[in-house]
């Protein structure tokens, strides 16, 4: 780690030679890790009276590297992305001080621009997300950004670093979060929602982990808590939430939901977790759980409006009401999408074949939306382990964006989707558990033959 850390200092330093009074171009990626990514770099840029140009997008491929090519911007920061185009960025941005701050597998290229990548050094991506390196660079830039650090986390929370505990790199940004003061971390339910969904829906409607009799049982739900002597309702007859419980409740339901599930095959850290929250926020504020905080950011790059992410991110309160207004369309945009699927199982939209599933949605699911409900889906015990399922959906510039996800697989998904994307002249990438591409529309049909001859019966089963 002394090393990355090391070289992430050196391109530091190689940024502060290089800085005029024209602005710093900044490109980030759409969603959670991507915004709060950005958002770091734009907070610490404008303590340093740095000017900025901000854009955020789903991908960067060829044709936006071109564009930028003709721009008159000097300095360049790609954040959470950029790894995957290095080619493309040494042929069109010479003469350009290119800055890419990203976890994401790179490819083996020379390049004289600064790929200030973890990977580089033998760390695994999921020991730091994009927004843990732009932190780690703004923290060298200016010890006061030490403050930032909890807008990491939630870029760490976007890309579920969370879910097995941190490490590495982000062990060290956590420790720097709970020194700025800025986060508490307790101990509780592992479940999304604690601040803002009664406890009864807290723990009938998590789609991480089931419980029998519980889970999808509102009713239910209610009647288990009251068996605990636990409350479902306050004084003033509203339902309280997972923050209202003592101590000694909490543990008793901790504990009554483990024994609920004794003979699952979940693990603990499933079940119960370091939750963390922001001191500075009231109890039911969204923002104030880092994963409740993720969702919203996730919310807003997703529907398209990136800008409210950020403005939340730098603790604009009008740009955070309408982010919780957005929050609500993206939730119902899901249960749309979801439904869409359900409904069109055993339809030409969707192959199931052994444990290979691939969704074509076409234009019936927003491409910006396609990883996501991957991701639930993935989740949500419909599929058996070792299933793949490929999502795909159409974009707006003639193009389908590419979600691949495993339900408890080992396989490498990032070098599968990247090696079929690149074949196809388009471009793939991720992590080894959740990977991405973008191909134009032509090669829709040879896409799916590609992917089903390389994802075969065989291999999957294995």
């Amino acid at each position: 780690m002394n090393n990355f850390l090391s070289y992430l200092k050196e391109g530091v330093d190689i940024f502060k030679k290089n800085l005029s009074n024209e602005p710093v171009r900044i490109l980030g990626h759409l969603d959670s890790d991507g915004i709060s990514s950005s958002s770091i770099l734009i907070k610490a840029f404008h303590r340093e009276g740095i000017k900025i140009v901000y854009s955020s997008h789903r991908q960067v491929d060829e044709k936006i590297v071109k564009e930028l090519g003709k721009e008159t911007y000097k300095i360049y920061f790609f954040v959470d992305f950029g790894s995957n185009v290095l080619k493309f960025i040494n042929e069109h941005l010479n003469g350009k001080k290119v800055f890419i701050l990203d976890h994401h597998k790179f490819e083996d290229i020379k390049t004289e621009h600064h790929n200030i990548n973890q990977n580089k050094f033998g760390i695994d991506d999921n020991c730091v997300s994009g927004a843990g390196i732009a932190y780690l660079f703004a923290r060298c830039l200016n010890p006061k950004n030490k403050d930032l650090s909890y807008l990491a986390l939630i870029g760490a929370i976007g890309d579920n670093q969370d879910k097995s505990g941190f490490s590495e790199i982000n062990k060290l940004i956590v420790n720097d979060a709970i020194e700025s003061g800025n986060v508490d971390i307790k101990i509780g339910l592992n479940f999304f929602g604690a601040q803002s969904k009664p406890l009864h829906k807290l723990i009938s409607s998590s789609t991480d982990s089931f419980i029998p009799g519980i889970t999808g049982n509102e009713v239910g739900a209610k009647k288990f808590l009251e068996d605990l002597g636990i409350e479902v309702m306050d004084k003033n007859g509203q339902y309280r939430k997972a923050f209202d419980l003592n101590k000694e409740e909490m543990n008793k339901l901790i504990t009554a939901i483990m024994i609920s599930k004794i003979d699952s095959k979940d693990k603990p850290d499933d079940i119960i977790g370091n939750v963390y929250t922001l001191k500075k926020e009231e109890n039911g504020e969204t923002v104030k759980d880092l994963k409740e905080f993720s969702t919203l950011l996730n919310a807003c790059g997703r529907l398209n409006l990136p800008s409210l992410g950020v403005g939340t991110c730098l603790g604009d309160k009008n740009f955070k009401l309408k982010a919780y207004e957005l929050l609500k369309n993206y939730k119902n945009e899901i249960i749309s999408s979801m439904n869409w699927i359900y409904s069109n199982r055993n339809t030409e939209n969707i192959i199931e074949k052994n444990k290979l599933i691939i969704i074509n949605a076409k234009n019936n699911i927003k491409d910006t939306l396609i990883g996501t409900v991957n991701s639930i889906l993935c989740k949500s015990g419909i599929f058996s382990d070792g299933s793949l399922v490929v999502s795909m959906a159409y974009t707006l510039d003639d193009n389908i964006k590419i979600s691949l996800r495993s339900v408890n697989s080992e396989i490498d998904l990032s070098s599968i989707i990247n090696e079929i994307c690149v074949k196809l002249n388009g471009i793939g990438g991720g992590h080894p558990n959740a990977a991405g591409g973008l191909i134009s529309i032509s090669k829709e049909q040879e896409f799916i033959k590609e992917i089903m001859n390389k994802l075969n019966i065989q291999e999957i089963s294995n």
